[in-house]
Parts: C-alpha cells; sequence; structure tokens
C-alpha cells in the first residue's frame, strides 16, 4: 500500500504520544533509582558506622586526615546537591527556583515541542506542514492529563515510587499545565487557521465542546497563578475544583470524537481513586462522626496565642500515626464555605511514649536523677504527645474565620484526613540544624524531640543539635518552652543540644520571661545553680530569669534581631565531622539565606573530600503551595 501524507500522520499522531509516555516513565524511572539508593545509604551508613559516632577521638582523626580518594564521590554528591537545589532563580521577594526546577522545566518545555513540531516535512517536500503538527500538539497535550492529574492528587504513584512528597511534586503539576495548556492553543490556534471560516464547525457538538474546555482551563490556568493563589486561597480552591471538572468532562467529550478518548477518562479514575482513599482515611479515623461509635471524641480547642496565631488541638483518632514533619488535612465544616474544603497544617505534637519512659528506672547519677523528674508528672506539655497539636498562622479567609472561632469559644468539629509527606530520617547524620520562623515550629519542635528520643534508644548517631527559631514576640516562647525544658532534660549526656530563639519584633516592654509551669515547677533546672540571672529586655531593661525558666538552661541563648545564618551555619559546618542535615521551615527569606549560607565555598566538593562535613539540606515549604 502506498504511502500518503494522510497514513503518515495517523501512525505519527499514535505513535508519538506513547514515546513520550516512554520518555517521561523512564525519566520516572531514573529518579526513583537515585532516591531510593540515597534512602538505603542514609539508612545503612549510620547502623554501620554507629559506634564511630560516639568516639570523639575518631572524629578529630577524621577532621585532621588530608585528603582522601575515597571521598571524592562524596563531594561530587555535595557538588550536585548545591548546583541542583541551592543554586536558585529569585523572583521578587517570595518565589524561588532551585537548578533543578529549572532544569526539569526547560527539558519538558523543549521535549514536549520537539516531539509536537519534528518530522513535519510532508511527501511532497515542505516544512512544518500544518496538517502534521496541528492534530499531533493536541493528542501529545492530551496525553499528558494522566500524569498531570496523578501529581495533583495527595495519594498518587509518583510518590510512591519516588518517594518525593506530593507538595514538592505539586510543582512540577502546575508547571506540565502550564506547558500542555500552551500546547494547546497551538492546537486551537492552527485548527481555526486551517478551518477558517470557522462558522460551520459550530453545530458540532465535539467543537463546542472542545472550545468550552479551553475557556475552563484558561480560567484554571488564571487563578493558578502564584499571586492569586496567595492573597485568594480560597478562590483559587473552588475556581480549581470547579474548572477542572469542566475542562475535563469538555475534553472527554471532545476526544472522544477521535477516538483518542482512552488519554481522558484515566484522569477520572485517577482522581476518583485519590478521593476514595481520602474519604476511608476520613471514615477510620473520624468514625465517632459517621455512627459506629457512640459520642463524639473529635471537637477540637481553638486558642489565640497572638493575634497572628491560633493553636487548634484536639483528641488523637484511634489508628492515627504520624511521624515527625508530616502533615494532615483539617475539616471544619462550621468554619469552611464548603463541607469538604480541606486545609493542610504541619503537626506540631509528638507522636512518642517518650515522656512516658518507666519510672522504675533506677537513676545512677544526678542526670537520670532530672530524667526521671522530668517524665514523672507531664505538666502543661501534655497535649503535645497526647493530643494532635496545629500552630496555625491567621491570614484572611479559613483562618481568619477560625480566630473568630476561636475567640468565641467554640468548639469545633474536625475532621481528620492524613498523615502526608515523608519524615525527615535523621538517625545516620552526626549533626543536625533545625531551623525555624514562627509557626515553621510545628515542623522542627517533633524532629528535635524524635533525635533525643533515637539517641536515647541508640537508634541514632546524632552527638549535636541546633535549634533556632525566630520569633516576632517573646510571648510565643509559651507555645514550646515547657516542652523544651522537659526534652532538655530527657537528653542524653552524649546529645549536645543548642537551643537559639531570636526575637525579631518591635521592642515591647516585658516583665518576665516565659517561666515552665505547673506540677513540675519544682523541677530541678539542669544548670545546677542557685541563683536567678537577668538579660537585657528588648526595651533595655532587665529582665529576671528564675531556675524555672527555659534560659535558666545553659544550652538555651536569647537573642534580639534576626539570626545571623550565614555566620552560624558556617561555623556549624567548619566545626561538624561526619554527616551534617539541615532543616528549615520558615519563610522564604529565611530558605533563601540557608541555601546560600550552604553553596561554595562552605559546602565545596573539596573541603568534603579534605574530610569535612557532608550536608543535606532539607526545605519545607511553607505556607500555600
Amino acid at each position: 500500500m502506498a504511502i500518503t501524507d494522510k497514513s503518515l500522520r495517523s501512525a505519527r499522531n499514535h505513535l508519538y504520544p506513547l514515546q513520550a509516555w516512554y520518555c517521561i516513565a523512564l525519566f520516572i524511572f531514573i529518579i526513583a533509582i537515585f532516591q531510593w539508593i540515597s534512602f538505603l545509604h542514609s539508612k545503612f551508613a549510620g547502623r554501620r558506622q554507629m559506634s564511630n559516632a560516639s568516639d570523639p577521638e575518631h572524629a578529630s582523626m577524621h577532621r585532621r586526615r588530608a585528603l582522601s580518594w575515597r571521598r571524592i564521590p562524596l563531594g561530587l554528591v555535595n557538588a550536585y546537591r548545591v548546583i541542583s537545589f541551592r543554586w536558585t532563580l529569585e523572583f521578587g521577594k517570595s518565589y524561588t527556583l532551585n537548578m533543578a526546577e529549572v532544569f526539569v522545566t526547560m527539558a519538558y518545555i523543549i521535549f514536549l515541542f520537539v516531539w509536537a513540531f519534528i518530522n513535519t516535512t510532508d511527501l511532497e517536500g515542505h516544512t512544518l506542514d500544518i496538517t502534521y503538527w496541528c492534530n499531533r500538539s493536541g493528542l501529545l497535550a492530551a496525553s499528558q492529563f494522566p500524569l498531570i492529574t496523578a501529581l495533583g492528587t495527595k495519594n498518587n504513584v509518583v510518590s510512591f515510587i519516588t518517594g518525593i512528597s506530593y507538595d514538592k511534586l505539586n510543582y512540577v503539576h502546575r508547571m506540565m499545565s502550564r506547558v500542555v495548556f500552551i500546547l494547546l492553543w497551538v492546537h486551537a490556534g492552527c485548527e481555526i487557521i486551517r478551518n477558517a471560516p470557522f462558522q460551520p464547525y459550530f453545530k458540532q457538538q465535539w467543537l463546542v465542546w472542545g472550545l468550552i474546555a479551553m475557556v475552563a482551563f484558561s480560567i484554571l490556568c488564571i487563578v493558578s497563578l502564584r499571586p492569586i493563589r496567595a492573597q485568594a486561597y480560597e478562590l483559587f480552591f473552588y475556581v480549581h475544583l470547579a474548572m477542572v471538572i469542566v475542562f475535563l468532562i469538555g475534553a472527554y467529550v471532545h476526544t472522544q470524537n477521535f477516538t483518542v478518548a482512552f488519554w481522558i477518562y484515566p484522569c477520572f479514575l485517577i482522581w476518583g481513586l485519590d478521593r476514595l482513599i481520602r474519604f476511608l482515611r476520613l471514615v477510620v479515623f473520624n468514625h465517632s462522626y459517621f455512627g459506629f461509635r457512640s459520642g463524639s471524641t473529635m471537637d477540637a480547642t481553638a486558642e489565640v496565642l497572638s493575634d497572628d496565631f491560633v493553636r487548634l488541638r484536639f483528641h488523637r483518632p484511634s489508628y492515627f500515626h504520624w511521624t515527625p514533619g508530616q502533615t494532615a488535612y483539617l475539616i471544619m465544616p462550621s468554619v469552611s464555605r464548603l463541607p469538604f474544603e480541606a486545609h493542610p497544617f504541619t503537626i506540631a505534637s509528638f507522636n512518642s511514649t517518650l515522656f512516658h519512659a518507666s519510672e522504675e528506672q533506677k537513676p545512677t547519677s544526678e542526670k537520670c536523677a532530672e530524667i526521671n523528674l522530668a517524665e514523672g508528672k507531664l505538666g502543661p506539655s501534655a497535649p503535645f504527645w497526647k493530643e494532635l497539636v496545629f500552630f496555625i498562622n491567621v491570614r484572611e479567609g479559613f483562618t481568619a474565620r477560625l480566630k473568630d472561632a476561636a475567640l468565641r469559644g467554640d468548639k469545633i468539629k474536625v475532621f481528620v484526613d492524613g498523615p502526608y509527606g515523608p519524615s525527615p530520617n535523621l538517625g545516620s547524620y552526626d549533626t543536625s540544624v533545625l531551623i525555624a520562623g514562627g509557626s515553621g515550629v510545628s515542623y522542627t519542635l517533633p524532629v528535635l524531640l524524635d533525635i533525643i528520643e533515637r539517641v536515647r534508644n541508640g537508634e541514632s548517631r546524632c552527638h549535636r543539635v541546633v535549634f533556632i527559631w525566630s520569633i516576632r514576640n517573646v510571648d510565643h516562647i509559651h507555645w514550646i518552652d515547657d516542652v523544651l525544658i522537659r526534652a532538655l532534660r530527657l537528653a542524653p549526656p552524649s546529645l549536645s543540644i543548642s537551643i537559639r530563639i531570636h526575637v525579631t519584633g518591635a521592642p515591647t516592654t516585658i516583665q518576665t520571661l516565659p517561666q515552665s509551669s505547673g506540677p513540675n515547677d519544682d523541677a530541678k533546672p539542669v544548670r545546677d545553680d542557685s541563683r536567678s540571672d537577668a538579660v537585657e529586655s528588648q526595651d533595655g531593661t532587665d529582665m529576671k530569669i528564675s531556675n524555672n525558666s527555659l534560659f535558666a538552661i545553659e544550652s538555651v541563648k536569647l537573642a534580639h534581631g534576626r539570626p545571623d545564618l550565614r555566620a552560624i551555619l558556617r561555623d556549624e559546618v567548619k566545626a561538624a565531622t561526619g554527616r551534617m542535615s539541615v532543616s528549615v521551615c520558615g519563610s522564604q527569606s529565611i530558605a533563601r539565606s540557608v541555601r546560600g549560607a550552604l553553596r561554595f565555598p562552605v559546602s565545596s566538593p573539596l573541603k568534603v573530600a579534605n574530610g569535612g562535613p557532608s550536608v543535606t539540606l532539607h526545605i519545607e515549604s511553607f505556607g500555600y503551595a
């Protein structure tokens, strides 16, 4: 049979979307391999070197060692981390793209448009024949929607395969959507050019639904722009949901006319499966609301901590377990405009028995006596391990209504869905630096408690932790001061902990620093002295520190003004041995400062090859995705 332009176009229109999928699947597979190698190396490296981690002589010898050829691959890995994730493009004060995101974006754009316009010369020799790339661009775009839909869900196979959390894959979801949006308009534009005048086609259903789908997709892409998401998140939420449904229905009807709807209907299945999983979780974790058990144990207490923050806490549902750093989606019908509206928040409490150690343990030193005393009575810190606790930054819309409900003293019914996201595995790191701004302590506090517990249980090689918290008002220390006191008293002698709290707000008159309270007020402070100290307050007056204050502990320091993260991290890297992790949950300015501090030359491959620490950076998203 003779080859014609029509048969050639048809064959390529069928083949090229499949080839695109093969290439993308291969890329995901390669990323998954690297992710799992990194995970396994991190997990088993700690076990192999646990004995060395507690040997200070080994550490000092390790620091003095000259250039080691065996450490060159580790130095190259460190260089890859710096270039990929710490070199960035900055747009204004609130948006940053790292080089890995830039590379993925550029590669995807080039790949998709090359596949759309390659081999578009017809049999007569005309290059870029519009009949070749017109429908192919539409089919290539349609073939991407199953993956785009999957990346937009909370329970997706890409996260399962690669171990990358759904919130970090959300950037890829948005990026792919915008690239495909342009490709679809290429398809629509050339159809208009080919079939002008266009009026006779308006009687055909496939065209009408195609136009409806494009209008819906255009609105969707506009409201998904970051400034709109940040300033009017609820508008984005409602419009996004409505336009996605309209677009998928329109796309299905449009593609069904050309027998290629098999690229669209999987989107409904993927979205439906995610919703089914989330619904089942809601039923399991909130079964008292669904009639499976009498009574209600999920009424939340909302407390106004300051003008900008609300603490939400409620009884932990049965079978709900989480690890430090994970998030949960909260549905509050009495606060939300829609009954099924869900908002993500990091879980600030700790799912552990760290504070429930047996009182039958026989102390052999003064340190053990302090530990038993701290473990004996829970005091005001009880919610941090008996309940689910969330620190919520008050903005507009949902969070503002939540604050109003807290001021009225309302009990709030809460449905919890989760947990989501990975938990940082810091057991194999010798040094961990935890940096938080404001409510970002929801992330770093459970991680700190987890490190202490793992070191106590012999499951971590960590020997130093630096905990940095930047707050606007000194009263914010009340949120966690009792927890920190108890955690510090539980820390084993082999673990050095430095806590630095920086108050950045305007000067205020403060009579005394926050003090721990509750039934354990007579607990002995870690620093064994009977005197009271004084530090300078924000208004220049002296503040008295009594021995039941957090600041009576020698390892806790208070400073005024923003932390000099570059200097702090430079000094920690210089002093560290082995592996070092830096975890950040804060504003864009904090994240940018940390990235800048951990670039070359502070974290260079040459320093790693000479025995310096290999530094891993983890930045948790802060605010709306």
